[in-house]
């Protein structure tokens, strides 16, 4: 990671995550950053500056009044010398205050005067991260281009269990690099992604379903859009956080998604396939919910749903680039390869789901990349780290 001569501004709030903060700022220098760090005073209360101070070898900010050491007002001076802006943690009271442009203290007057990126790692009570109140609050930043990382689930500080924690140091550092090298060569291109899981009723309560949460098909739909890409996400099923500035269509059952791939695949450019969809549907769903019969069995008929990945590539374009996913559990670069040349795809992303790390319901996953030339293996990485390295490989097959 280099980030030489980048000129970041970390603003640190009050809360008993600003300790893991000391960590970021190291990591970011030893990266080749200047970093110039301000401290709300509440702040100063879990941390001292002078620790900053030592890390950054910059002076810390704490006070708006305070008389500055060149002549400029210190504000605008940060705002205006910032490459990105970066608040962690970030509590509940300063995305409040950014959302509804307060701005009372340095750290908020900063970052309202700022044109440079903005990124927030989230730091609070579970409570307080769904409240209302929070959440609207999130929406609306988001929807203005805030970056958000985390955040993350685990045991709080308070001792409860839920989201809330600051994400780790080395992820924030990672989402810095990310803003600030960011490519925007698909440019002009149209990408498709499918991400969750599609649904097939049993009865109008019940239906089958698989353990997707999106997170896979998310994190490409987010990087095509960082780098440039007109971006279609098709939505199954899911349990992430739906990303912003992406075209949504939402869907349920493979019919559905058939439907919807027949009618939009045909203006894409790339598309990337990393739904979970369902082999079977039922074949004869009740229009009524289904009761108990005195203990007798339910006996359901399944019946197979269309390969959709090979309808898409039976309409595959001259100049287009389709990408499958695989999820196995044996034989996984068997089973893989023989769905690249089966489903007419340009790449395929295999990966053992029943690997620590690797499948649904996760933040990482291990892959392998299979293309016609052979197979690419990866470690285990974060999502959004992988999404960017399976774009890289789509960039370099329209390429060749």
């Amino acid at each position: 990671m280099n980030l030489t001569g980048k000129k970041i501004v970390l603003g640190i709030t009050g809360g008993i995550a600003a300790y893991k903060s000391a960590e970021v700022v190291s990591r970011l220098r030893h990266a080749g950053a200047e970093v110039h760090v301000i401290m709300t005073e509440n702040a100063t209360k879990f941390v001292a500056p002078l620790t900053f101070q030592t890390l950054s070898a910059n002076p810390v900010i704490t006070d708006t009044f305070a008389a500055p050491e060149y002549w400029n007002v210190k504000h605008v001076a940060l705002a205006q010398l910032a490459d990105v802006f970066v608040i962690a943690p970030a509590t509940a009271n300063i995305l409040a205050k950014m959302a509804t442009g307060i701005a009372d203290d340095m750290l908020s007057t900063t970052v309202l005067a700022t044109k440079a990126p903005v990124l927030v790692a989230p730091a609070m009570n579970t409570g307080m991260w769904t409240a209302e109140a929070t959440v609207q609050n999130t929406e609306t930043l988001r929807k203005r281009g805030v970056h958000f990382v985390g955040p993350d689930s685990g045991i709080l500080a308070c001792g409860d269990k839920g989201a809330g924690r600051m994400s780790e140091p080395e992820t924030i550092v990672e989402a810095i690099s990310d803003i600030l090298n960011r490519k925007k060569d698909l440019a002009g291109l149209k990408v498709l992604v499918t991400a969750g899981a599609t649904r097939e009723r049993l009865d109008p309560v019940r239906f089958l379903t698989n353990d997707s949460s999106g997170k896979m098909g998310f994190a490409l739909a987010e990087a095509a859009r960082d780098r440039g890409a007109e971006t279609t996400l098709v939505k199954g099923s899911t349990t992430a956080k739906i990303p912003d500035g992406i075209r949504i269509i939402e869907i349920e059952s493979a019919a559905d998604l058939l439907r919807t791939m027949k009618k939009e695949c045909c203006t894409q450019d790339v598309v990337i396939q990393a739904a979970a969809v369902a082999d079977y549907r039922v074949e004869n769903p009740s229009a009524t919910k289904i009761k108990k019969k005195k203990g007798e069995p339910l006996v359901i008929t399944l019946a197979e749903n269309p390969d959709i990945a090979q309808a898409v590539g039976t309409m595959k374009k001259n100049g287009q680039t389709l990408v499958g996913f695989a999820a196995e559990t044996d034989h996984v670069l068997e089973h893989a390869a023989e769905k690249l040349t089966a489903k007419n795809l340009d790449m395929i992303v295999a990966n053992d789901v029943t690997k620590p790390g690797a499948g649904f319901n996760t933040d990482t996953n291990i892959a392998t990349l299979i293309t016609g030339n052979g197979a690419e293996e990866l470690p285990i990485m974060r999502k959004r780290q992988l999404a960017d390295i399976i774009l890289d490989r789509i960039t370099e097959i329209r390429n060749s």
